[in-house]
């Protein structure tokens, strides 16, 4: 089993629900009263940092993992990841009963490749880069006989990230809000598809933004053109969980028809939001987990002044020294 049919359907979203129950965090909405003030709205953060695993991509691979089991595959896994997708995939493989293989290009962060190991799966680094690693999965899992899941274009994973959404609609529900926008990274789009497709259930009307670097833009590139656009090499940039060359084209696909936009920062804004985030509102997130909060830094014409926005905190997987050094270098206003 490699996917779900395609395309999904609300009910391939309501079984993921079903699935995750009990496997994945609800996690915290959190607000605070300084960065309202600092972008002139009100925001809050949903914080995907403190999923299991470190960030959103447990919900796609368990998910995954999962459904395969439902199924009868009881094969082992295999991911292709920066990182946090591959962490994911371990933990759920290794808490359902089956051996995990994670490739990783051999410039991964080091604190991510401990955690993949931590979690008793088998890393594959030698030789691999960020232009061949989704090559290099492939021929292994067809010679191993291994069920590759992908870190973001399988529906099965996008059903998985879609819960974000529904656990978003709950939590404002809870709080009388209704926001104008939900903002989320952009990297290969796992989490900005399934994010589209769960507002669309759960908080129709509601804006989706995807949020990219400035130097790894083929989103945006792609969004605007109409046309999927692909990176010649692997854009340089501190958030490394959006280090890929293009969308998955199913990603793409529900992108294209459904997200309201795709914004860009530079690496001081995103500095600047790593920044606030620490040391304003004391969460540590990894700097592709900040993309969303430094797209409202500083005033947008796609986003109208004022109105109310959800930030999706995606990630937490970053060593202190990592964070020390990315953010030294750039100017704070506090």
């Amino acid at each position: 089993m490699d996917s779900a049919p395609w395309p999904l359907l609300p009910a391939d979203l309501e079984d993921a629900r079903r699935r995750l129950e009990g496997r994945v965090h609800r996690t915290p909405l959190f607000h605070s009263r300084l960065l309202d003030e600092r972008v002139g709205r009100t925001v809050w953060l949903k914080a995907e940092n403190l999923q299991r695993a470190g960030s959103f991509k447990a919900r796609g691979a368990f998910n995954a993992v999962l459904a395969g089991l439902e199924a009868g595959d009881r094969r082992g896994v295999l991911a292709v990841s920066s990182g946090n997708h591959g962490q994911a995939v371990a933990l759920a493989a290794g808490e359902l009963g089956l051996p995990a293989t994670i490739v990783m290009p051999e410039n991964s962060s080091q604190v991510k490749v401990t955690a993949v190991r931590a979690y008793n799966a088998r890393v594959v680094t030698a030789g691999v880069t960020g232009q061949n690693r989704e090559q290099v999965a492939a021929d292994l899992a067809a010679r191993q006989g291994l069920r590759l899941i992908h870190p973001h274009d399988d529906p099965l994973v996008m059903a998985g990230q879609s819960t974000v959404a529904m656990e978003l609609a709950e939590q404002l529900a809870e709080l009388g809000a209704r926001p104008w926008a939900v903002l989320a990274p952009l990297g290969g789009g796992g989490l900005l598809s399934g994010l589209c497709l769960g507002v669309a259930s759960w908080l129709p009307g509601v804006h989706v933004l995807g949020v990219e670097p400035e130097t790894a833009d083929d989103g945006a590139r792609s969004f605007y053109s109409g046309d999927l656009v692909t990176l010649d090499e692997v854009p340089q940039t501190a958030a490394d969980g959006v280090r890929t060359l293009h969308l998955g084209r199913r990603c793409w696909e529900v992108i294209r028809a459904r997200a309201q936009g795709v914004l860009t920062v530079g690496e001081t804004e995103l500095a600047e939001a790593a920044y606030w985030l620490f040391t304003r509102l004391k969460l540590v997130v990894e700097p592709t987990g900040a993309l969303a909060v430094a797209a409202l830094l500083h005033e947008r014409p796609e986003i109208p002044a004022g109105m109310e926005a959800v930030c999706i905190l995606s990630g937490g997987n970053c060593l202190p020294e990592q964070l020390a050094e990315f953010t030294a270098s750039r100017s704070h206003p506090v």
